[in-house]
């Protein structure tokens, strides 16, 4: 009777222990679906500062070289601090920081609402990337962590959540900031807002998350690289997102000013341009990952970089509707390298998730910065067409993609033969 009793005690408890590590097993798509919706808030709120530049340009009569040191600012301060939040998250988790993180967001966007000069808008643009050096490192792990051995496949859900918020955040800019003026950027303090809401929970799983992972061995990486191999390997990714974020410094940074200064467009009307060629990206960042899972990262990078080089080229000839069509290839193309570059880095060096995300992250945001300014310059010395003709080469540093090792070869001819 008694040994009656207890198995039918025991059976509610069995029950319950079951549906707990369900929470957290298998692909978790509830909570890479909210890391995704909080990538849209970030990178939305965060692409508003890029679409609001002739706005700013003209209400504090900017040149062009301070308008790149705007973006500077931004893209070092968030690439300065992600590694260090990377490596620091990596040995003392900090499940609650996401939220931490879009509260500097939110006091940025704020202080660019109201500020009265220059200072204080790059002030406020330091404080969006310290937002940023939070919250994509961790965000990354946490889809990681939920991705249940998908990594590709979870790293382009999250990663097409920040893609798709860069592309509304100019049309957002043409509908409500460039009609209201600087002060409504205010208004998209709700969006930080219910960030902070979501990544409550995030956090909340994420904390559950590592509890339950604690008893479990750490994943083996690949042993068979020499640490030569590795370090030469991540020095090419890192030529490659070099070669990316430069040229993407180039579109989002002066695309709008490009379409004014070659083809006579209004302000509202270059808005729609840069919302199709980013809502591409974002098309293109869902393809990348999941093909990376079946073929192989190697393959994606080499199609992504190096393939978009033709595109490029033709861009700085190309009359404006053709301008439009290649732009839209050009961001379908180049998308889906990065969350493969991310996954395949963090492949190389197993075990250190929040390190290389952030390393990889930051290092994007500040040769985009870099590429800002350093355009900016270019620009004012000689013309934004000049611009758009010396980046129409960077793409053919995909070339060096030939120097990776081929880490997924036989995970991914077993997938192909499944």
């Amino acid at each position: 009777m008694n040994s009656t009793a207890n198995t039918a005690l025991s059976k509610p408890a069995a029950s319950a222990a079951t549906a707990s590590a369900a929470a957290y097993e298998g692909t978790v798509f509830k909570i890479i679906g909210a890391i995704s919706f909080s990538h849209l808030l970030n990178d939305m709120m965060q692409s508003l500062i890029l679409a609001i530049y002739p706005l700013l340009k003209s209400n504090f009569a900017l040149s062009f070289g301070q308008i790149g040191l705007i973006t500077l600012t931004y893209q070092i301060t968030a690439s300065l601090l992600q590694p260090v939040v990377g490596l620091y998250t990596d040995k003392h988790p900090k499940p609650y920081s996401l939220p931490v993180g879009m509260g500097f967001t939110l006091t940025g966007l704020l202080l660019m609402a109201f500020a009265p000069t220059f200072g204080w808008l790059l002030l406020a643009a330091a404080l969006v990337g310290c937002g940023s050096s939070v919250f994509h490192p961790e965000s990354s792990r946490v889809a990681r962590m939920a991705s249940g051995g998908r990594h590709g496949l979870a790293q382009s859900l999250f990663q097409v959540g920040g893609n798709a918020g860069s592309s509304l955040g100019p049309l957002l800019a043409a509908l409500i900031i460039m009609p209201h003026g600087q002060h409504s950027i205010a208004w998209f303090a709700i969006a930080a807002l219910v960030g902070m809401v979501v990544l409550t929970f995030v956090s909340h799983w994420y904390k559950g998350a590592r509890l339950h992972a604690k008893p479990r061995a750490r994943a083996a990486g690949h042993a068979t690289l020499s640490q030569g191999r590795i370090m030469f390997a991540l020095f090419v990714l890192l030529v490659l997102i070099f070669s990316k974020y430069f040229y993407l410094a180039s579109l989002n940074s002066y695309y709008t000013f490009y379409l004014i200064d070659r083809f006579h467009l209004p302000v509202e009307t270059t808005q729609f341009y840069l919302f199709a060629f980013l809502f591409a990206v974002a098309v293109g960042t869902i393809v990348g990952g999941p093909i990376g899972d079946h073929f192989g990262r190697k393959y994606v990078i080499w199609v992504s970089i190096l393939g978009v080089a033709p595109f490029t080229l033709l861009l700085p000839y190309a009359n404006l509707f053709w301008t439009g069509v290649l732009t839209v290839i050009i961001g379908l193309i180049l998308a889906s390298a990065f969350s493969a570059i991310i996954v395949y880095a963090q492949e190389l060096i197993p075990g250190k998730v929040g390190m290389v995300a952030g390393m990889f992250f930051g290092f994007a945001f500040g040769i985009a910065g870099i590429g800002a300014a350093v355009l900016g310059h270019v620009a004012d010395a000689t013309s934004i067409e000049t611009v758009y003709k010396i980046c129409s080469f960077l793409p053919l540093f995909g070339i060096f993609t030939v120097f990776l090792p081929n880490i997924e070869g036989a995970r991914a001819r077993k997938a192909k033969a499944a």
